[in-house]
């Protein structure tokens, strides 16, 4: 079976979340778009669709809560969310990911969408007063992100398999 898998993505700063999203698509055999590019009519005729952006206020990128907001209902779908977020890299953690996602995966959730993962990396942040001082975590996400980026899209394909 040859899984049909899309990646939608709002990334506009440094790009942080699209090479996350990059680092996914081979694996997955995935396209990639924006929010602004899809029709909320055609992402349920894929088996898994990946929602991410970078973290904005505790929540991911207003277009990409707007467009879970026109998604239609469905059941039977499988989705996974990701994000990349500015913080102190000794702040983050795998709880502090879920929280950031929350307002998206109650969203997707009741669309009927069935969240499989949850994927989250810090980036590179030059936002307000950090830009005077070079920024926060510059450099990432690194090799060493990205790889990890991998071994997850690589561990969905397993769950896709395996469910």
């Amino acid at each position: 079976m040859t899984l049909r898998a899309l990646l939608v993505v709002y990334s506009y700063h440094h790009k942080n979340t699209e090479a996350i999203a990059k680092a996914f698509a081979p694996v997955l055999a995935a396209k990639i778009v924006t929010p602004q590019e899809v029709d909320p009519t055609e992402v349920a005729g894929y088996d898994l669709v990946g929602f991410g952006s970078g973290i904005y206020d505790a929540r991911h990128h207003t277009s990409l809560l707007d467009l879970a907001d026109r998604l239609p209902h469905i059941s039977d779908r499988n989705a996974f969310i990701f994000s990349t977020c500015g913080i102190p890299a000794f702040g983050f953690s795998q709880g502090f990911v879920l929280k950031n996602h929350t307002a998206l995966r109650e969203k997707l959730v009741s669309k009927g969408y069935k969240i499989v993962d949850e994927f989250g990396c810090v980036g590179w942040n030059t936002n307000s007063f950090l830009r005077f001082f070079g920024g926060l975590n510059k450099g990432r996400p690194n090799a060493e992100d990205l790889k990890r980026a991998e071994d997850f899209a690589r561990g969905l394909t397993q769950k896709m398999r395996d469910p």
